[in-house]
Parts: structure tokens; C-alpha cells; sequence
């Protein structure tokens, strides 16, 4: 199987990254987050949305976006926000590849909106009503979609 890696920045709500720990799971990839949390590893909500996975989850924490960098060395970076003009959909991903989301409450920060605005996309969401998804659900759709386009 190809892989490919998840990157939460600044992550807030602790059953969002239990979520996205056991998707991470059950697809093989490695979870990077970068600090500041907002809660802590051995908050409740993660253990309880991570379920028994979690002992089982490759995860790396680093202290800031440039540590993240310098350690993981992604091959690709693909920023996931509702500020992005193209469709995660025309993504070309390629092994090593990682797909980063910005938190919940602010999302990505400020200065990466015109620092990597050539690698911004968003999910399409035709609905007229709804801002965001949760970003739960955001990484699941973005990962299964980065899984499906490297091992087909």
C-alpha cells in the first residue's frame, strides 16, 4: 500500500483527534500534530472516540509547523480549507504525500492562506447553507479520496 500522512495544526476538540486517530488506524498513516492542543493526550473524549485503537496509532507530536517539516519531510503538502479555490478532487497525490487541516475553531493560520495558496483545496460542498464540515469528517473524505487516487 502507498502512504500518505494526516497533519492536524493547532487541533482543539479532543473527540475530533480520537476520530481521526482511529481512521488513521484503519488506513495505516501516520497522525502528526502540532502544538498548541487543546486538550491533552490523555483527555477522556480521545480515548472515548479512539476507542482500543489508539495504542495502535502512529503518532509524532511536534512543537511547531517548521519542527514538523524539518522531521517528517513530506514530499507533498495538500492544505485542506474551505478557503481553497480547487477541488481536493483534482488532487495529484503521490507516496509521502500529507494532507494538513487547520483546527476547528479558526482553521488554517492566517499567514498560510497566501504562504501556500497554490496548494490550498477544498472538499466541494454544493449545499447553499453549510460553512465547514466537521473536521472529522473532513479528514475521512480527504484521506479515503488520497487512499483511493494512490492505490487503485
Amino acid at each position: 500500500m502507498k502512504k500518505f500522512s494526516i497533519v492536524l495544526l493547532r487541533p482543539e476538540i479532543p473527540h475530533n483527534t480520537g476520530a481521526i486517530g482511529r481512521l488513521c488506524v484503519g488506513l495505516g498513516v501516520k497522525l502528526n500534530l502540532v502544538r498548541p492542543l487543546g486538550f491533552t493526550l490523555d483527555d477522556k473524549a480521545i480515548a472515548r472516540a479512539g476507542l482500543d485503537y489508539w495504542p495502535h496509532l502512529d503518532i509524532a507530536i511536534h512543537d511547531t509547523w517548521e519542527d514538523y517539516l524539518a522531521s517528517e519531510k513530506p514530499h507533498n503538502v495538500f492544505f485542506l480549507s474551505t478557503h481553497g479555490e480547487k477541488s481536493l478532487y483534482d488532487c495529484d497525490f503521490e507516496e509521502g504525500d500529507a494532507l494538513v487541516f487547520g483546527n476547528e475553531g479558526h482553521g488554517l493560520p492566517k499567514e498560510f492562506y497566501e504562504k501556500y495558496a497554490t496548494k490550498l483545496f477544498k472538499i466541494p460542498m454544493p449545499g447553499p447553507f453549510a460553512r465547514s464540515i466537521n473536521l472529522a469528517n473532513a479528514v475521512s473524505i480527504a484521506a479515503y479520496e488520497c487512499y483511493r487516487k494512490l492505490n487503485v
